[in-house]
């Protein structure tokens, strides 16, 4: 579940696979030729708006319900109901029972039922096997007709701590969490309603009643607030009798009463800076009053965001990055929502860079900016990304199908999906200039100085302290609440008998896509899969190595080596290899992890072949740039400060460390360490270039819109020019599971939720008891609201907003992990009941639960391979553990098989609770000694305060 309040790069308040939808609309010079999304709307006399569209490519269908209700319809002093509404809509309905579409989604092999909350809409949405279709329809129904009755008491208790976890975690407990609620406090006036965010606050989260709930849910979630999204592989004529029957009898509700536009402007620039406990480096945050989504200016304000901030080309890049050396990264979008917006630019600076000196940059490259104005060339370059950025983000159903309400709700026209590209394709270089003149110079603002604890000094000068509420650590603070407390309620009449759930219709196929291979003349290996359903190639070359090749003494090497590469050609510099990248359309990265490095990337299929040719130069023809080379060092060592403050990241580098050891590289983070960073010269990237990258120990594989012989004939020139050297691969040891359990603890003074991180060598996805292990481990954590530890932490206890656990697939021994954040002053009592829980595994597992997870690991593989990105992944899995190309198959027929002993047998053989490592990262002062109950002596404190 997620809130939609963070910052993104669009002219829309939604989640980024949808906004790219709305925002990139081929946006290359020509509009592309015939293109087009069909669909068909029809009404329900009680308002419900249908929206079918049809896609016939895979066995799947996505379905959606969107209330146009969010943050702004509430009132002060009742901030978050939207948010909390989301969550409860899951847990359980009249005719689904408890648990309501989490246990559907796991019988029917679905993607997972999920939901985000925004400022103006809710919606709820999954994916599922097409012959689930009619299960989907009738549940959706039952949320939206016949919910409120099984809201009780002891539900919205427990729905409260979750939601406060979220909070927590997303905001509380995160550096720089608090910045949009800065901001937006001083942007809206008080009885704006984007002035509080979505999420709400804890206060108001623990005041509301049930009455208060009830309010809301009958005034917002009624047929004619609402819109059903249908998008997949369907029958229309089908679907539609499906609608009617379960649909038709809820009640409309009253009428609508639109919100006006309430655009906002500032009488005054505000300065405000805040003393963030998370926070390692300055960040200074300004932001303008903007348009609301879809406003005639809103397309130029995109382009003029793109240009100012994005790449090397970008002028505040070229002066806050390259020449003052301020920051490693400028940020600026246009955050747009139904009734306004904010254009927001960030910069995280260097430590101890002092803010002023960020915003006279700032300042100086506007004043440049008004000069210089926007070139043509650029205009063009952004407009061509964004072409690409569209075609991805339609290759699932359930972006096409959810963008269609997205334009309903906002521009009151789902067919503004074959509009939108011409309003940007209209955008022009004066259009540009004149939205910079009317929305940002000279223009009053919010400017917020986020700082590390003690450095006041570094904020803009003249700032007032920002009001920030910060919640206290108090243990027993929780109100209590039986979730298995049992509540009788009245249910809500139907002219049919609704507990009935309908059947299966039909049965998906499973198309394993056709894979073609081929070898060439260096030993290279090439993987494919030709698809045209969008005009797009995703590609991927992949070379063994990354940081398995390095040593202690130059950790981080292969890091810094990907970053390089990317940084000009023998033939380019930086900028004009960024542009010609841009100018096609495309996007190439280049990145290091533990096993490999690999270039990757995405284009339009008309521009591969030139795309392609730039990957050889990337490749082939290196620049070694020294003043890059000193930017991404500086940029690195930065990133290793901000990891500092940051829990979560703290827990995954503390973990690495007790899972494979002190002498293993593999222990090490993968940017290196402050030592070895600041050692590290060109010559070491050279030498790790020129003795670990062989086309002997590498793949290209591509996926889309591309033959054979074309991919083929695309790394021709790279093969006969790359000359092939033997690689010698470390012997990786059998990493083993500790003697006995022990409990580590990292201190984060003031922490408001404990990191968890549990776990202990598990084993290579090469190895044959990997799956099945998988398997095993569907219905302990991997199964999202399916699992036991989500149902017990989250749902039975509100510890926790999520928890998972998994095995790390690896080439060698990855570790099996369990990870979540829960709020503080329960740390103990879910530390506990997190190993009882794996403790009793072993001997709870029975035939339901293996039922159910049989039914999701067959049925869902019917939505395996929708995406381009699941296709490449698919080949990727195939090249790097030996699979044969038909593995699927082969795992459906092994989960047939497999028998509650088996899995009783992989849970005892693989996670033992007593033989683990327990790390937290928390508050050492309030919750480190009461672990010591766990048995398991004295846990280890990994650092220690400074002031001791």
């Amino acid at each position: 579940m997620k809130i939609i309040t963070q910052k993104m790069k669009t002219t829309k308040s939604f989640f980024l696979i949808f906004i790219l939808i709305a925002v990139s609309s081929a946006f290359s010079q020509e509009k592309t030729e015939n293109f087009s999304v069909d669909f068909e709307t029809f009404n329900l006399e009680n308002g419900l708006k249908v929206i079918l569209h049809q896609d016939m490519s895979d066995p799947v269908v996505a379905v959606a319900l969107t209330a146009h209700v969010g943050s702004a319809r509430e009132k002060e002093g009742r901030t978050g109901f939207a948010h909390l509404f989301e969550h409860l809509l899951f847990l359980e309905s009249e005719n689904l029972g408890k648990g309501g579409l989490d246990k559907l989604s796991a019988r029917i092999g679905g993607s997972g039922a999920n939901g985000s909350t925004s400022r103006d809409r809710t919606n709820y949405f999954q994916t599922v096997p097409n012959d689930a279709l009619e299960k989907m329809i009738w549940a959706e129904a039952d949320k939206l007709g016949f919910f409120i009755n099984t809201v009780t008491e002891p539900v919205l208790a427990k729905e409260k701590q979750v939601v406060k976890n979220e909070k927590r975690q997303g905001v509380d407990n995160r550096p720089y969490g608090h910045t949009f609620y800065v901001v937006d406090r001083n942007l809206y006036p008080e009885d704006h309603p984007y002035n509080w965010q979505v999420i709400g606050s804890l206060e108001d989260l623990q005041n509301a009643t049930l009455q208060d709930v009830k309010d809301f849910y009958n005034k917002w979630y009624v047929p004619n607030n609402v819109i059903l999204t249908i998008s997949g592989n369907f029958d229309k004529e089908q679907a539609k009798e499906w609608v009617h029957k379960y649909f038709d009898e809820i009640e409309r509700g009253p009428e609508m009463l639109e919100l006006e536009k309430q655009l906002v402007t500032l009488s005054e620039s505000k300065r405000v800076y805040h003393e963030d406990n998370f926070a390692q480096l300055p960040e200074l945050t300004l932001t303008w009053p903007s348009v609301y989504s879809y406003h005639p200016d809103s397309f130029a304000l995109e382009i003029l965001s793109n240009y100012l901030a994005d790449g090397k080309n970008a002028p505040l890049y070229k002066n806050l990055v390259k020449s003052k050396k301020l920051t490693g990264n400028v940020s600026m979008f246009n955050y747009t929502s139904e009734l306004a917006g904010q254009l927001m630019l960030q910069v995280r600076a260097y430590d101890g860079k002092d803010l002023d000196s960020v915003k006279t940059a700032i300042d100086k490259t506007f004043t440049e900016f008004e000069k210089n104005r926007i070139p043509q060339k650029d205009l063009k370059r952004i407009k061509a990304g964004l072409e690409t950025n569209f075609y991805n983000s339609i290759s699932s159903v359930l972006g096409k199908g959810f963008q269609l309400a997205q334009y309903e709700i906002y521009a009151k026209d789902p067919n503004f999906i074959n509009k939108e590209v011409d309003k940007m394709l209209a955008v022009t270089t004066e259009d540009v200039m004149k939205v910079y003149k009317k929305y940002v110079k000279d223009k009053n603002y919010i400017a917020t100085s986020f700082v590390p604890k003690d450095q006041l000094e570094l904020s803009l000068e003249n700032s007032k302290k920002a009001e920030v509420v910060e919640e206290k650590i108090v243990e027993g603070a929780e109100e209590k609440f039986d979730s298995n407390q049992q509540v009788t309620y009245n249910k809500t009449p139907s002219n049919f008998d609704r507990t009935i759930e309908p059947p299966y219709q039909g049965k998906p196929e499973l198309n394993i896509p056709e894979i073609w291979d081929a070898r060439m003349p260096s030993g290279m290996k090439v993987m494919g899969i030709t698809n045209t359903e969008v005009p797009v190639v995703q590609f991927s070359l992949e070379m063994k190595g990354g940081q398995l090749l390095e040593n202690p003494a130059q950790a981080g090497v292969s890091n810094m080596l990907a970053s390089m590469m990317t940084k000009g050609t023998a033939k380019k510099t930086p900028a004009e290899l960024e542009e010609a990248i841009e100018l096609l359309g495309a996007s190439i990265y280049v990145n290091s992890n533990e096993e490999k490095i690999t270039i990757s990337g995405n284009t339009l299929a008309k521009n591969y072949t030139k795309t392609m040719a730039l990957v050889q130069e990337i490749l082939l023809e290196p620049r070694w740039d020294e003043e890059e080379f000193k930017l991404i060092k500086q940029q690195n060592l930065s990133r290793l400060q901000e990891e500092q403050g940051d829990p979560n990241a703290i827990a995954q580098n503390e973990f690495k460390k007790l899972i494979y050891g002190a002498n293993s590289i593999l222990s090490y983070n993968e940017l290196g360490t402050p030592e070895t960073v600041k050692s590290l010269s060109i010559a070491d990237l050279k030498n790790y270039y020129e003795e670990n990258l062989s086309p002997l120990a590498s793949t290209f594989m591509a996926v889309g819109a591309v033959e054979k012989t074309e991919a083929v004939n695309s790394v021709k020139a790279i093969s006969a020019n790359w000359a092939p050297k033997n690689i010698s691969f470390p012997e990786i040891p059998e990493f083993e599971l500790p003697e006995k359990s022990k409990v580590y603890f990292y201190d984060v003074p003031g922490a408001k939720q404990s990191v968890l991180a549990f776990g202990a060598p598990g084993l290579s996805a090469k190895n044959d008891n990997y799956y099945p292990a998988e398997v095993m481990n569907y219905r302990l954590g991997g199964g999202g609201f399916a699992s036991k530890l989500t149902q017990e932490l989250r749902e039975g206890k509100g510890y926790t907003y999520g928890i998972r656990s998994r095995f790390m697939d690896r080439s060698y021994v990855g570790p099996f992990m369990i990870t979540s954040g829960v709020r503080t002053n329960i740390t103990y009592e879910a530390t506990e009941l997190v190993r009882n829980i794996v403790k009793d595994y072993s001997t709870s597992f029975d035939q339901e639960d293996l039922d159910v997870t049989k039914s999701y690991m067959i049925k869902s593989n019917a939505r395996r391979f929708e995406t381009l990105g699941a296709k490449l992944n698919m080949l990727r899995e195939i090249n790097d553990y030996g699979y044969e190309k038909d593995y699927i198959k082969t795992r459906e027929a092994s989960v047939e098989k497999i028998s509650v002993l088996d899995i009783q047998d992989l849970a005892k053989q693989y996670i033992n609770p007593e033989k683990m490592y327990y790390l937290i990262v928390g508050d050492a002062e309030t919750q480190l000694e009461k672990l010591e109950e766990l048995g398991y002596g004295k846990p280890v404190l990994l650092n220690k305060n400074t002031e001791e």
